[in-house]
């Protein structure tokens, strides 16, 4: 078959860096990531991560085709921080939903099976 690999979706080749940053010469306080191996997944939850912040004026994301394993991440701050900052500071938050999420997870697990876990 002309399928490629499954597992060219998930491993970052040699040399390839997993996220890479360009500065917007366009507008002003914009930069676009570009992340390696990633899909809607990633794309949506940081999009809308991003949306929470009051200084990020626009996030969005693509993937610019499907046989490219690539997704580009655009945002646009107000100027009072850089998209750097904006993105570090979401991806932290994020970070800390899901350590949450998983927190509550697994104590209600636990609650409902206590000697079936295995976390």
């Amino acid at each position: 078959m002309n399928a490629p690999d499954r597992y060219e979706k998930f491993v970052v080749p040699d040399g390839l860096k997993k996220v890479a940053y360009e500065r917007d010469t366009k507008v002003p306080n914009a930069a676009t990531f570009t992340l390696q191996r990633e899909d809607h997944t990633m794309g949506n939850l940081i999009r809308m991560q991003l949306h929470r912040d009051k200084h990020v004026m626009f996030s969005g994301y693509k993937i610019p085709h499907p046989l490219e394993y690539r997704m580009l991440i655009k945002v646009q701050t107000d100027g009072s921080k850089t998209p750097i900052e904006a993105a570090d500071g979401a991806l932290k938050d994020l970070q800390d939903e899901l350590n949450d999420i998983r927190e509550q997870f697994v104590k209600e697990a636990e609650r409902q099976q206590p000697e079936a876990m295995i976390f």
